[in-house]
């Protein structure tokens, strides 16, 4: 039992006093509790409301019911349906549209009703896209692309992508490719050492990580955590850290990193001369005519020239986009506790029978029974706002209590 002494036990007596003198005979043990509680610690605080049984089918949380603002890490699979892996890529007719000279959405089926992520290809001075010199009408798709992710992921003042290189000193880019991840799949952010990209070529089929490992990131930017994207394996399920590999190694692109990861913003940024020096130069892309990389500059044969027609064949020929990710998910816990007094009766109509409402079942008389199946959680206007239902029927009778936690994520 608390001792509330001293000055505190002072200012305690002369409230108390204060409110029994206004009180004009109307006395709230609710409201002499909450003053009381202003001197006490949570575990010495009274509880005014509860102690009488309810009555009605609804019964009024108390305070110490209810925990609210936690919140809890969460991660799910990044595709549609919380699936993990991603295996069949498919574009839409917007591919052919205007929009499609920017970029290609990617689905996961040839509806077309779910969108997966976005493929880009951006260069600093337009390459790789119809020009003003050969089309007056001509809109440098790619330059717009640049200039749009530079806005929206460099610090101010940065005028390049900067990728990893052997040298510590890191290499400027005027291009890249970049996979945008559609918000509705990855929410919050990207699950940074949980994603994998496999991209074929000409040269064959590599894999593509973050270097996150189990630490956090080194580089912080306007955009929020940025890892280096690496050539290896997550190798998950085993004891090994990820095999990874950080520059190109060998050939005209030696010493450059494969790209930046941004989990916060679901985009990858990949280098076009890494990934040419790696999976290969050109791809047959049938009907749609033939795509390169030339001087790390996408080059579309096709009379379209969209070059990140380039990008789209190696995630499809890759066939497998694992990922997932991440939310920080704001749960309540409502304690609902039914004492041996409460709800042992019903007003289920098949609870009595008869005209007179006896009993459906005699020994209810002197002992009776109900099962609890349905919680309903309701706001002061006697609202319902959320429905939880048991696993099972709970039994309640004079002779046994029940606890039910009731758990509301938001």
């Amino acid at each position: 039992m608390a001792e509330i002494t001293g000055q505190q036990g002072a200012s305690l007596t002369n409230e108390l006093a204060q409110y029994l003198q206004n009180a004009d005979g109307l006395v709230s043990s609710e409201e002499i509790a909450g003053i009381v509680n202003e001197y006490l610690s949570g575990g010495d605080q009274l509880e005014a409301s509860g102690i009488s049984a309810a009555t009605g089918i609804y019964k009024r949380f108390n305070q110490f019911d209810l925990i609210t603002g936690k919140v809890e890490v969460v991660t799910t699979g990044l595709w549609s349906g919380d699936t993990g892996s991603l295996t069949s890529f498919y574009t839409s007719s917007q591919s052919a549209s205007s929009s499609g000279d920017y970029y290609y959405n990617v689905f996961n089926d040839t509806a077309g009703a779910n969108l997966q992520f976005a493929v880009a290809y951006g260069h600093i001075s337009g390459s790789g896209s119809v020009s003003l010199a050969t089309n007056d009408n001509a809109k440098n798709p790619t330059k717009a692309t640049y200039s749009q992710y530079r806005s929206v992921l460099l610090d101010q003042g940065d005028s390049h992508f900067t990728f990893a290189s052997s040298s510590g000193l890191g290499h400027n880019t005027e291009d890249f490719f970049v996979i945008n991840i559609a918000r509705a799949r990855y929410k919050e952010q990207m699950d940074a050492g949980n994603w994998s990209l496999k991209l074929s070529g000409s040269r064959g089929t590599h894999t593509f990580i973050d270097d996150s490992g189990k630490k956090f990131s080194d580089t912080v930017g306007k955009s929020g955590r940025i890892f280096n994207v690496v050539s290896g394996s997550l190798n998950l399920g085993s004891a090994n850290e990820a095999a990874i590999e950080r520059t190109y190694t060998s050939g005209a692109m030696e010493g450059q990193g494969f790209g930046l990861f941004y989990p916060d913003q679901g985009m990858i940024i990949l280098n076009p001369g890494a990934l040419e020096s790696t999976i290969g130069t050109s791809l047959d892309t049938g009907s749609a005519g033939g795509f390169s990389m030339t001087g790390s500059k996408a080059v579309g044969i096709d009379a379209d020239k969209k070059a990140h027609h380039w990008l789209y064949e190696a995630v499809v020929k890759g066939a497998d986009f694992e990922a997932r990710r991440t939310e920080n998910v704001s749960t309540s816990h409502y304690f609902v506790r039914a004492t041996n007094r409460e709800y042992n009766f019903s007003n289920n109509p098949t609870f009595v029978s008869g005209s007179d409402n006896a009993f459906a079942v005699s020994s209810f008389r002197r002992d009776p029974k109900t099962f609890i199946t349905t919680i309903g959680l309701y706001n002061n206007a006697s609202e319902l706002l959320a429905v939880a239902k048991t696993s099972q029927p709970v039994a309640k009778s004079f002779d046994k209590e029940v606890l039910v936690k009731v758990k509301l994520d938001f």
